[in-house]
């Protein structure tokens, strides 16, 4: 008789990793985690993850709370295939998909984390989700934190109607006319406008958005959540000129704005 297929968790991470300098303690995972989470990550033996380091990272803070059903070393952890550098990302083939989830053929539950945050959200996991759909695999998300979410609901702005835009252009002209097509469309609309930005990056991002975005559209910045220290603000572009807010390069941001 053939085992019945696996299914496919999707396991939230804390917001905190590749936030915290040397010698710094994170936060106790109890704190941003449900147990459920917790308790089927302690016992999932196979993972399809965007980086091995830090899911076994992941991993060794889940075991200080919940033993691990095997030891780190003998997990079967995958990593997602990536684009060559500077090449436009295109879904990976799915054959390539199918061998990341073939574990599940065999009754195996399998893993998807993210780098931080939840899974398939602003993430390329999505495709491994999209691919367990059309292979029947039973998808089961699990609760966590969302940076996206998270900052959408302390912005105060419209949380009827939202979009993720992802990452605005590198280029200072191309940037500009972005920010200024985004804003007309906050305006047209009353759709909230929400992007990231390469933490490195996030102060040129608020820079720009200042000196781009109209006196009296909403800016809403979200630096940090979760983490010790993690603020928000939202407001109108012409109070932020009046009291400036330095962004850390090192610590994921959320940006949003709306019409006003």
């Amino acid at each position: 008789m053939s085992a019945s297929p696996g299914r496919l968790y999707l396991v939230p991470t804390p917001l905190d990793f590749g936030t915290l300098g040397a010698g710094a303690t994170p936060p106790p995972l109890t704190q941003v985690l449900p147990q459920q989470v917790l308790d089927v990550a302690a016992g999932l033996t196979h993972w399809v993850v965007e980086n091995a380091k830090t899911t076994r990272a992941f991993l060794k803070r889940v075991h200080a709370v919940v033993p691990l059903a095997r030891p780190l070393q003998e997990m079967v952890i995958a990593e997602l295939p990536r684009p060559p550098k500077g090449s436009a990302r295109t879904p990976p083939p799915d054959g390539q998909l199918d061998l990341l989830l073939q574990p599940a053929a065999a009754g195996h539950d399998i893993g998807l984390v993210s780098e931080a945050g939840m899974p398939a959200v602003a993430d390329p996991g999505a495709d491994v989700v999209r691919r367990a759909h059309e292979l029947g695999l039973q998808v089961v998300p699990l609760v966590g934190p969302s940076a996206l979410l998270l900052a959408l609901a302390a912005s105060g702005m419209n949380g009827q109607s939202f979009a993720f835009v992802g990452y605005l252009p590198v280029d200072d002209g191309a940037r500009a006319s972005r920010i200024r097509e985004l804003e007309a469309l906050a305006r047209r609309s009353g759709q909230t406008q929400m992007m990231i930005e390469t933490p490195y990056r996030n102060p040129a991002l608020l820079a720009a958005l200042l000196a781009h975005l109209q006196p009296t559209t909403r800016l809403s910045v979200a630096c940090g959540l979760t983490l010790n220290g993690g603020w928000n603000r939202s407001f109108a572009v012409s109070r932020w000129k009046q009291h400036p807010q330095a962004l850390p390069a090192d610590v994921p941001a959320v940006f949003a704005i709306h019409g006003g």
